[in-house]
């Protein structure tokens, strides 16, 4: 909040590259909850000044920070940040967020951020005894930061925005609990779209950090590669290269993504990077056909 109102020039170049995107939709990750959404308010007050608008918002309390009360990491110690359903040193810590021209019908969102990763249908992850232990399974959430449904009212209809963060797939040890977590993470749009929550809608776009690429790094690759080619989603940068984060030491890699369902033309996509982040904005114009 005291960057977003002080002058900090990173808040000033990311209010002027959302703008410059001109999305009708954006979900932002990282962003940090808190009560009344006046951080939030604080960033889209910014983007107006920057020169586009966004008459709504939607924020929902993430599962970063949220604590278990059991000691999680096994450092002896409860409350800290490894002991919370997602990383976090503070309640709200690292949140999601939606700017929208178009109203959100929050009476209609399908919040997923409480699911137990022990609920999941054919979660890999819950079923190893080192990675998610039998003593977890009535306490440990899936969603990292969450899981939404949001649906949208737009001049076509409603359109719904499908938007999470995976956790990262490192910094775990050799049982590989956040590659597994990762992995269960993107499970649970594979699910959606194949109807375990009731039937899914006919226009959407999956947006968010999935913390994974097709090709590189440590992550579970066959269910992202289930998203990229699932029948209902198009993936816009099929054959093109899209890389969206910068990592220092690392290779460009993919690990944001803007997949519309099938029932939207793609007209066109992109990339737009601020050194204000090392995540990119990704972004794409789709219509009906």
């Amino acid at each position: 909040m005291r960057d977003i109102l002080g002058q900090s020039d990173d808040t000033e170049v990311i209010a002027r590259t959302i703008a410059a995107a001109q999305a009708d939709v954006i979900a932002l990750q990282d962003v940090d909850y808190d009560h009344g959404l006046q951080a939030l308010k604080a960033l889209r007050d910014r983007i107006s000044d920057a020169g586009w608008d966004y008459p709504y918002l939607f924020a929902l309390r993430p599962n970063t920070g949220w604590q278990t009360g059991l000691d999680l990491d096994g450092d002896g110690r409860r409350g800290r940040g490894r002991d919370a359903q997602g990383y976090g040193r503070f309640a709200g810590q690292g949140g999601m967020a939606l700017l929208s021209r178009w109203p959100i019908e929050a009476a209609g969102v399908r919040d997923f951020s409480p699911l137990l990763w022990a609920d999941l249908p054919g979660a890999e992850g819950a079923s190893r005894a080192d990675v998610l232990p039998p003593h977890l399974h009535q306490v440990q959430r899936l969603s990292t930061v969450g899981h939404w449904a949001v649906p949208v009212q737009t001049r076509w209809g409603t359109v719904h925005i499908l938007t999470f963060h995976a956790t990262p797939p490192v910094f775990d040890g050799p049982e590989d609990r956040n590659g597994y977590r990762n992995a269960d993470e993107l499970r649970l749009w594979l699910r959606y779209l194949n109807g375990a929550f009731g039937a899914p809608p006919d226009r959407f776009v999956l947006l968010g950090d999935m913390n994974n690429d097709p090709h590189l790094g440590e992550g579970h690759k066959p269910p992202l590669l289930g998203l990229l080619t699932h029948p209902q989603l198009q993936d816009p940068f099929a054959g093109k290269a899209a890389a969206t984060v910068a990592w220092k030491g690392l290779p460009a890699m993919r690990v944001d993504y803007a997949l519309p369902s099938r029932a939207f033309e793609v007209v066109n996509q992109g990339v737009m990077a601020t050194e204000a982040s090392r995540h990119h904005l990704v972004w794409v114009d789709v219509k009906p056909p």
